[in-house]
């Protein structure tokens, strides 16, 4: 069935955007890509509405959110409105800034028992060597919760070291992470891509010469790789976790099994298209044409 496709997102030329509305098209599906900032709501009971370019925005089928970091909390009241407006949206409101809010996404995984490196969270402490203490002592990694794509994570390999980053987010008024160091894990991590409740792909990622972040935007390479079961179980859970149906989830391998660093609810397709050979644009498609159904919320992915 022919479908009308919204793609969010902020520049239609980034990769993971044309590719999905290269595939959209590809299967006979009209698309149509909106700048999310450039949407804008009427928020009334009797017709909930969203205004593009001076029109409104009617007839969709489906939305297939790309919401970057930087506009979450915008990104996610336009999801809410279409969500209001009983349009299909692949990632939908909730799960978006459940998973976006770093400790809330930590929190929810510890709860429901999915492994992740030991953690401490904080926004001022007395005591920073006793925080460093309870995730098992240095190196330690610390992360603030606003960073993106590798920003805002330093490696601290001494304590004093690690007292000087922690005084200067606290100096900066901002909370941060303070997470053990997966040393086995030698510099690199897992991207695991699920859709629905699978993993299509999945890919290993290794930090550049002395750098110990992984990040593909830090200078790091990927190949593709095989998970274990374990691994294959880990990621999806985590994925359920946080409600998404569309995620990247990052794997650290040690030596008590999988660790969850983070779940991306807007993962990007060029690493793990490239270094999968797969389709995943395609794929993600075919899910939507699967699922989407006017008015359609699955409470599983949007409670809490």
């Amino acid at each position: 069935m022919k479908m009308k496709i919204g793609i969010l997102s902020r520049n239609s030329r980034l990769y993971s955007t044309q590719r999905l509305a290269e595939a959209a098209r590809e299967r006979g599906h009209d698309v149509e890509v909106m700048d999310t900032l450039k949407c804008y709501m009427d928020i009334n009971s009797a017709r909930p509405a969203i205004y593009y370019k001076g029109k409104a925005v009617e007839g969709f089928d489906a939305i297939i959110p790309r919401i970057g970091a930087s506009i979450t909390e915008y990104g996610t009241a336009v999801i809410r409105q279409f969500e209001m407006m009983g349009v299909y949206c692949l990632t939908e409101s909730i799960p978006l800034g459940r998973s976006r809010d770093k400790l809330r996404a930590l929190q929810l995984m510890s709860r429901k028992g999915v492994g992740m490196p030991v953690t401490g969270f904080a926004h001022s402490v007395e005591n920073g060597r006793e925080l460093i203490k309870m995730v098992g002592g240095t190196p330690v990694v610390l992360k603030l919760l606003e960073g993106t794509q590798g920003r805002g994570v330093v490696l601290a390999e001494t304590y004093k070291a690690a007292e000087s980053v922690i005084d200067a987010f606290i100096e900066l008024g901002a909370d941060f992470l303070v997470q053990e160091f997966i040393k086995e894990a030698g510099g690199s991590d897992v991207r695991a891509f699920i859709i629905g409740r699978r993993v299509v792909a999945a890919m290993e990622r290794s930090a550049a010469e002395g750098e110990f972040r992984s990040n593909l935007h830090r200078g790091g390479s990927a190949q593709p790789t095989k998970l274990t079961p374990e691994e294959r179980r880990t990621a999806v859970k985590a994925a359920q976790t946080m409600g998404l149906a569309v995620a990247g989830v990052d794997i650290l391998r040690s030596s008590r099994g999988p660790l969850i660093m983070e779940v991306n609810s807007s993962p990007g397709l060029r690493g793990i298209e490239e270094a999968s050979g797969k389709n995943i644009a395609s794929r993600i498609i075919q899910y939507v044409e699967e699922n989407a159904r006017p008015t359609r919320t699955d409470s599983r992915r949007t409670q809490g």
